[in-house]
């Protein structure tokens, strides 16, 4: 397996986003291949920290200017064709031969990445457009949100198969045989929403192999009613960063109270309070795949560390292994045939 990693993508790059790629080395075996992608000088001090696992690793140096946050997606894909990350979207695409890579893994600017596997890695035969799926922690366990920024302005059967592949992929990766998938809606009531809405219900309706439960709100979604949940990416991504920020704050105002009370109940108190933090802690689920690409991506939040990174590259072996996009394509294919028949 060939993973690679645009080392010059994230708020904090490159130091975090070296350590964590070396991190994940010791999970290589000797057919496994770690791709770097960065200048020659963070390349060099790469190489110099890569210890015994020295023939792990490829590097393959950026000849440009690299993508920044503020880029503009698809401009900035055709200026900076020489950056760390159109270089590695280029590699992760069909026409590359036995240098492709199986995973590409950036921090960096979402559109950019998003805009660039598109351009070079195309989408899955049967695909109208790719979306991005995010594990959330809840209360009731982990959530897939599908779209949480790629698609900001979806047509009805664009959101029909992000029911698909969220169901596919929650399958896949949380195991979960039957994942019930919702529609994010302002309330369950059938006569709710908007006539794209309501055109979605109907087509996850009809799919037997979708497994929905109709509208859901915001609310309920942090209470296990659904595993799947799909939406347009501007209410995804808002949804998802709410949730983050709620949390983040919840926890730090815990933790101000906690340092307030008798030593012994705070050390006590405070273990059980980073136990809970963990649980939600959106480092340790690496990023999240752009779903209904012809190759692999994995998006990783902006401000990632090294262990986001290292936990990255462990959830880009598993999709791989799982065969996502291999059942994807089936389904897609399957559903493509059956319409025409």
């Amino acid at each position: 397996m060939r993973i690679g990693v645009d080392l010059m993508g994230g708020d904090l790059a490159p130091d975090p986003i070296v350590e964590g790629a070396l991190a994940s080395l010791k999970t290589f075996s000797d057919d496994d291949r770690l791709v770097l992608f960065g200048p020659q000088d963070v390349l060099d001090g790469a190489m110099a920290n890569v210890g015994d696992a020295g023939d792990l690793v490829e590097c393959v140096p950026s000849t440009g200017d690299e993508v920044t946050m503020e880029d503009s997606p698809v401009e900035a894909v055709r200026a900076k064709t020489g950056s760390a990350l159109v270089q590695m979207a280029k590699m992760a695409g069909p026409k590359v031969g036995d240098q492709r890579i199986d995973m590409a893994i950036s921090a960096g600017n979402t559109g950019c990445f998003v805009a660039a596997a598109q351009m070079f890695m195309r989408r899955l035969p049967g695909v109208a457009r790719p979306g991005i799926a995010a594990l959330v922690p809840t209360f009731a366990g982990p959530v897939t949100f599908i779209d949480v920024g790629a698609n900001v302005d979806p047509k009805a059967h664009h959101l029909y198969q992000y029911g698909v592949m969220g169901s596919v992929y929650t399958r896949k990766v949380l195991g979960i045989e039957k994942p019930r998938v919702g529609l994010l809606n302002v309330g369950g009531e059938e006569q709710k929403g908007t006539e794209t809405t309501k055109r979605v219900r109907d087509l996850l309706r009809e799919d037997e192999h979708v497994e929905f439960i109709g509208f859901v709100e915001g609310r309920a979604i942090f209470d296990g009613a659904c595993d799947v949940v799909v939406s347009d990416g501007v209410t995804g991504n808002v949804m998802i960063k709410l949730a983050e920020g709620l949390a983040s704050g919840i926890f730090k105002r815990i933790q101000s109270k906690v340092t307030g009370l008798d030593p012994e109940v705070a050390q006590k108190f405070g273990k059980v309070v980073k136990d809970i933090y963990a649980d939600y802690d959106y480092h340790a689920y690496g990023g999240a795949p752009l779903l209904g690409v012809n190759g692999g991506v994995l998006i990783c939040h902006g401000s990632s560390k090294a262990i986001t990174i290292e936990n990255a590259v462990a959830a880009a072996r598993r999709f791989v292994d799982l065969g996502v996009n291999e059942r994807i394509k089936e389904l897609v294919e399957y559903h493509d045939e059956a319409s025409v028949g």
